[in-house]
């Protein structure tokens, strides 16, 4: 070992606790990086594999009715490689343990279930027999959120008869890893499940003997998608095709591509900031160390040490901080990141998830850290490798003392002489000042941004739930029917008041570009379902026009007044042009409204409802869905308690990890950063608070001298510190939003006196750590330095 090495090793014990807080500060980047990177690649992969032994088709296709020999036709479209056809519906469930009725969608099976495509992987049990009755296999989401197991039977309204349905398994599907029905924002395991059963039995329990309703094809490596999607869109059109969408656009994958993304999102801001801070606390502890060192290195300088070795020195000091910040980041990174995983695994339902360490996430951990910590020191490892030797041996030069604003101001008769010395400090070194108070400002920041997310979950239930829909349930029909089925909806017991909707799918077209979704129509005068933007301002539908969102103007690039396309995927397949008449920033990302009695005269057709939108008696809540589940031309039902409820709990438990880790983690910079400053501090006027204690001055005088300086940083900061952190919420929400959903930056009061308390506790906690060596000041050394 060297002597620069044992120098190396006495400067670190020195600086044990300033180099582990610094060393704690860079953890807490390093592991939400890792944990991020780590856990997108471990879905990534998972998925692919997933995708390629189930044989998850790249291309899906709705029609009304369209005979099986279309299949051959389909086949032949070059580039398809595989087709396949089902029959698929949706239907009531009637489970004893819910008043709400549950709604199933049932889908064909093979006659060789393990052939094909979308292939299930039973969990339990077994197939349906070829001559069994009834018998299902059930999706393990479903099952399990109603402890359900093969035996099991489940009463269902099929084509409006009540039939009994047999749960003989229980299997997986890459169509629905995320178990969601269209339209929903949060999955519900309970009151929505997928089952499968015999291709004969189902169709003929809806006609559809020899015919089909669903399309699902693969394709070959050489195909071009966007020719292949309008060759079947041609075929399927005159059997009442509602369109054709890739894998991209299928609910359950286009959802856990949304999250890959906010994870990635998450891999950018919160590790820039701590790497950010982490290269400022470093600045300050190698600047403060060259400069009480600077005997040190003159003479390593006058023994012939190069100035290479001189730098490398103390570059090799940032590397051990870095070396111990990215074991106990990617060790963090690692926990967080399993922990991660058990969390998905519940939502996601993949045969398997397991997380792993991705080796690129460590790389880029690693070359960051390294980075980032070099750029902090650099400039004050280059003042040590430039000072000559002669220069370090001379005494620092002097301060210069003059009068302080307070002085200069007249207040020094108001204001005691003990705040006199905290503030004459501070203005005399502004900038170690203004270091510290940004170092503090972006703990405040960070805890804002760590804890906003409960802000944003409060703010969406309010403005969905309570502000846009004031029903209390939608139903939905098997089939558009007329208007005067609004009577019967009323006639229902405990019905308070109805409106319908009609919902078509459409495929919106600006210029090359298009999105396929369902335009919605309102009637004249609605208010159980209002449609609003996130500043709670309500849009009227006009009467020539159609109103979109914002999110969706952006992905078609469209502007207010601009005229788009409407092609109308269903009935007779009208085509018109409508000006975007409003856009809304709503928060579920895509969305389209227009006049109801417009939609009607541009496709064509009578007065037809989708739906209703209804509020109901409480009371008689159990009358009215006993009665909606016999109700032979309703396809399903939701109600917004139900959402709201499922909406807090899915967003409760994911957040409050998160807010958890982020407060730790801002704790971390606080300490950090406080720490460092008042062990700074403590080492530049250890001498002269040491002579105060000589000439008379109390402990008590010391300490409030020493605390009143962190305490004046501290508050000075907090400002700053509320602003940042209303900055790098902007910057967050903007990095997590996708097509599915898009939220308003929004940050409460409560927020941002949690972010203050939590920093005015970790700096309390720091400085009173650092107090403690007031007490072991070295008067003895001051009274031989006055003899």
């Amino acid at each position: 070992m060297t002597r620069l090495d044992r120098k190396l090793l006495r400067d670190l014990w020195a600086l044990k606790t300033q180099a582990f807080a610094i060393a704690l500060v860079m953890a807490s980047g390093v592991a939400t990086l890792v944990m991020s990177l780590s856990m997108v690649a471990s879905l990534q992969r998972t998925r692919d594999d997933y995708y390629e032994r189930a044989r998850f088709a790249d291309v899906f296709a709705r029609v009304k009715r369209a005979p099986n020999a279309l299949a051959a036709r389909l086949a032949g479209i070059p580039g398809v490689d595989q087709v396949e056809t089902r029959v698929v519906v949706e239907v009531i469930l009637d489970l004893p343990d819910l008043i709400v009725p549950a709604v199933g969608r049932l889908i064909s099976l093979a006659r060789d279930p393990t052939a094909g495509l979308n292939l299930l992987q039973l969990r339990s049990g077994r197939f349906p027999e070829p001559a069994g009755r009834h018998e299902v296999v059930v999706s393990e989401g479903f099952a399990t959120a109603n402890r359900l197991r093969a035996g099991d039977v489940v009463p269902a309204i099929i084509n409006g008869r009540r039939q009994t349905l047999t749960l003989v398994g229980v299997a997986l599907s890459p169509e629905y890893i995320y178990q969601i029905r269209p339209g929903e924002m949060v999955p519900d395991d309970q009151r929505f499940g997928v089952f499968w059963m015999n291709r004969i039995e189902l169709a003929a329990a809806y006609g559809l003997e020899g015919a089909m309703n669903d399309i699902a094809l693969t394709l070959s490596r050489d195909a071009r998608k966007d020719e292949v999607l309008l060759r079947v869109d041609e075929l399927i059109a005159r059997f009442g095709g509602q369109g054709s969408y890739g894998r991209e656009d299928q609910v359950s994958n286009h959802l856990l591509e949304n999250e890959l993304v906010q994870l990635q999102g998450m891999a950018s801001i919160p590790p820039a900031i701590f790497l950010a801070v982490t290269a400022f606390l470093l600045h300050v502890v190698i600047s403060r160390l060259v400069q009480t060192q600077r005997e040190q290195i003159a003479v390593l300088k006058a023994f012939g040490y190069t100035t290479g070795q001189v730098g490398a020195h103390f570059l090799k000091l940032v590397l051990v901080l870095v070396g111990v910040g990215l074991v106990l980041g990617v060790a963090a990174g690692a926990w967080l990141g399993a922990d991660l995983a058990h969390l998905y695994a519940r939502y996601f339902r993949f045969p398997t998830l397991q997380f792993r360490l991705d080796p690129l996430a460590l790389i880029l951990a690693g070359g960051i850290s390294v980075g980032a910590a070099v750029l902090g020191a650099l400039s004050a490892v280059r003042r040590a490798m430039i000072l000559p030797p002669a220069q370090g041996m001379r005494p620092e030069e002097p301060a210069r003392y003059r009068s302080t604003l307070v002085e200069r101001l007249g207040l020094q008769r108001v204001i005691g002489r003990i705040p006199r010395m905290i503030f004459r400090q501070l203005e005399r070194k502004p900038v170690t000042a203004g270091i510290s108070i940004v170092g503090i400002a972006l703990a405040v920041a960070v805890v804002v941004l760590g804890s906003f997310s409960s802000d944003i979950v409060d703010f969406a239930i309010e403005l969905q739930f309570f502000g846009a829909q004031r029903h209390d349930a939608a139903l939905t029909f098997l089939e558009p029917t007329t208007a005067r089925v609004m009577h019967e909806i009323r006639q229902l017991p405990g019905v308070l008041a109805a409106e319908p909707f009609r919902s078509v799918p459409v495929r919106l077209r600006f210029g090359h570009r298009s999105r396929q979704l369902g335009l919605l129509g309102l009637p004249a005068g609605h208010q159980l379902l209002r449609v609003i933007d996130t500043d709670w301002r309500e849009t009227a539908l006009p009467a020539a026009g159609i109103v979109i969102s914002r999110t969706l103007a952006e992905r078609l690039g469209a502007r207010l007044g601009d005229s788009v396309s409407c092609e109308v995927m269903e009935g007779r397949r009208p085509v018109f042009e409508a000006a975007v008449a409003a856009l809304i920033d709503d928060i579920t990302g895509m969305s389209a409204y227009i006049d109801h009695a417009l939609l009607s005269r541009l496709m064509r057709e009578e007065s037809l409802v989708s739906g209703a939108f209804l509020t109901f008696d409480p009371e008689r809540e159990h009358a009215l869905f006993t009665a909606i589940k016999v109700a032979p031309r309703v396809a399903t039902v939701r109600t917004r308690a139900a959402a709201v409820e499922l909406f807090r709990a899915l967003m409760a438990e994911n957040l409050l990890r998160m807010r958890l880790i982020n407060v730790i983690f801002a704790s971390i910079i606080a300490f950090g950063v406080v720490y460092n400053a008042a062990r700074i501090s403590l080492a530049e006027r250890s001498r002269e608070l040491a002579t105060l204690r000589v000439i008379g001055f109390g402990r008590d005088e010391i300490s409030f001298i020493f605390l009143g300086e962190v305490a004046v940083l501290t508050f000075a900061a907090l400002p700053l510190g509320l602003v940042l952190g209303r900055g790098f919420v902007g910057l967050a929400v903007s990095a997590l939003s996708t097509e599915a959903m898009r939220f308003p930056a929004i940050v409460s009061v409560s927020t941002y006196a949690f972010a203050v308390t939590t920093v005015l506790a970790a700096s309390l906690l720091s400085s009173l750590v650092v107090r403690r060596r007031l007490d072991r000041l070295d008067l003895l050394a001051v009274l031989k330095s006055s003899v």
